[in-house]
């Protein structure tokens, strides 16, 4: 996987934006955008996912693959896309989600891990599966803590965080429609 920060500063310059200004936009510091551009720090979800808000992009859009190819119906685990690495893992079905209306992704949270104190919010609608662990979800001001073979369903433009409050691993499949994530 590409480096997220090389990443972001090819979409910012591309955008035509300073860093300053990019900074500004998404209410953060300007070196908060700098640390990250040059991989001196990894931003939690919330935070990158404000960042490409103000770009104009989606999770899946940032870390799609550049190439294109044939329509692909089946994939292997190891063809998964790793859109995501570290205590939170996200690996999404296909790698070039461009014109396509679901998007598909295995999640693994690591124990304590936490999709940021900035609540996500997108155009879109996500729904999940526990199948090992669990998993606290907050969806607008309504918490709760699912197991495995729970399940959850949201519009994501209402602000939500997932937290894994359990002692082992949370796994998950999840599907967002459009893919905005």
């Amino acid at each position: 996987m590409e480096n997220i920060g090389l990443r972001l500063k090819t979409l910012r310059t591309a955008k035509g934006l300073s860093q300053r200004k990019l900074a500004a936009n998404a209410g953060v510091s300007n070196a908060t955008v700098s640390l990250i551009e040059h991989g001196r720090t990894d931003p939690s979800m919330g935070l990158l996912k404000r960042i490409l808000d103000c770009l104009d992009v989606s999770f899946a859009e940032f870390f799609a693959s550049a190439a294109l190819g044939d329509e692909k119906y089946f994939y292997s685990r190891d063809e998964l896309s790793e859109i995501s690495s570290g205590p939170i893992s996200y690996l999404q079905v296909g790698s070039n989600l461009g014109g396509s209306q679901l998007q598909i992704l295995y999640e693994r949270y690591r124990p304590g891990a936490d999709t940021g104190r900035s609540m996500l919010s997108h155009d879109a609608e996500e729904g999940g599966i526990i199948l090992q662990g669990r998993l606290e979800v907050t969806v607008g001001e309504h918490v709760q803590t699912l197991s495995a073979g729970d399940a959850y369903r949201f519009n994501s433009r209402l602000p939500h965080r997932f937290r894994n409050t359990g002692n082992e691993d949370c796994v998950i499949v999840s599907a967002c429609t459009p893919p905005s994530f």
